[in-house]
C-alpha cells in the first residue's frame, strides 16, 4: 500500500490559474505531471500507484479560510484525505483553528514562504500549540522554494526549536526536513521528535543522503511524499523500492507512519 502524505490540488475553477501562476514563480523548475485539479490528482494515482493521498492546501489570504476549507472537507472520500489550513496573520486564531476542528479535517498545512511568517517566530508558537491541542497534525513546508530567495522562513534548526518549546502533538517538516538543506537535517533534526516527508524528492537529496537521514532518525518518523503535481510519484516509488533498506522499513513509510498519525 502507498499513501502519499503529500499532495496538492486546486478546486476546479481556479486550478488552471493556479498552477499556471506556480509555475510563473517557480521559473518552470517544477514541471506540473496533472492539470492541479482532484480528477488531474486522482488519474496520477491510479497511473502511478498510489492508493491513498493526503491534500496539503495553502490559505494565503484571511477570506478564504471558510471557503478552502469546506472545499477540503466536501473532496474528502476513500482514496482522498486533506488538511485544512488557516492564515497565520489572522485576528483570531482559535476561532480559526476551531472551524477546521468542526469540519473534522484532520491537520493543517503551513507554508512559512507563501503565508509570509518565520517559522520559530514567538508569535506563532501559540497557534501552533492550541492547534496541537486540539489534535491536529502540523505539516510545514521546510527549507528552499523556487520561488523566494534564501535565507529561507525555515530552517531545520528552527523545526528542532519549535518542537522542544511546543513538547508534544505532531509535527511534519517537509521535502525531509528542509529543501537544500540536508546536512542541517542531520545535524539538528534527526532524533528529534519531527517527522520527515520524503517530497521532492530523490532527485534532489540523493539515495546517499536519504540513507543518512533514514539511519539517523529512524524508519519510524518518514512518511512518503511526492508533492504532486511538482513530482511524479511513481519515480519516487522507483527509487525508493531501489534502496537497501528492510521490507518493514520501506512499509513504514510507504504506508504504516501514515495509517498511525491518520487513524486509518
Amino acid at each position: 500500500m502507498v499513501i502519499d502524505f503529500h499532495t496538492h490540488a486546486f478546486p476546479d475553477q481556479i486550478a488552471e490559474r493556479a498552477i499556471a501562476g506556480l509555475v510563473q514563480k517557480s521559473g518552470g523548475m517544477f514541471p506540473p505531471c496533472s492539470n492541479g485539479t482532484l480528477g488531474g490528482l486522482v488519474s496520477n494515482m491510479d497511473d502511478f500507484g498510489v492508493d491513498i493521498s493526503v491534500v496539503q492546501p495553502v490559505i494565503t489570504k484571511a477570506s478564504q479560510l471558510k471557503t478552502l476549507n469546506e472545499w477540503a472537507k466536501g473532496i474528502e472520500g476513500q482514496r482522498i484525505i486533506s488538511f485544512g489550513g488557516i492564515y497565520p496573520h489572522t485576528d483570531d486564531y482559535k476561532r480559526d483553528i476551531d472551524f477546521v476542528v468542526s469540519l473534522g479535517l484532520k491537520g493543517l498545512k503551513f507554508h512559512p514562504e507563501y503565508q509570509d511568517f518565520l517559522l520559530d517566530d514567538e508569535k506563532m508558537l501559540p497557534i501552533y500549540d492550541y492547534a496541537l491541542n486540539k489534535g491536529l497534525i502540523l505539516l510545514f513546508h521546510a527549507g528552499f522554494d523556487p520561488a523566494f530567495e534564501a535565507p529561507y522562513r525555515s530552517n531545520p534548526k528552527a523545526f528542532k526549536n519549535i518542537s522542544k518549546k511546543l513538547g508534544g502533538g505532531t509535527i511534519i517538516a517537509a521535502h525531509l526536513g528542509g529543501g537544500r538543506q540536508w546536512d542541517e537535517v542531520l545535524e539538528h533534526l534527526c532524533g528529534t521528535d519531527v517527522y520527515l516527508d520524503t517530497s521532492m524528492g530523490f532527485k534532489y537529496y540523493g539515495k546517499e543522503q536519504f540513507l543518512k537521514i533514514l539511519k539517523a532518525h529512524g524508519a519510524d518518523k518518514i512518511l512518503f511524499g511526492s508533492d504532486s503535481p511538482w513530482s511524479r510519484a511513481d519515480e519516487e516509488i522507483e527509487i525508493f523500492n531501489s534502496l537497501p533498506i528492510t521490507d518493514e522499513e520501506k512499509e513504514k513509510i510507504l504506508s504504516g507512519n501514515a495509517k498511525r498519525l491518520l487513524n486509518i
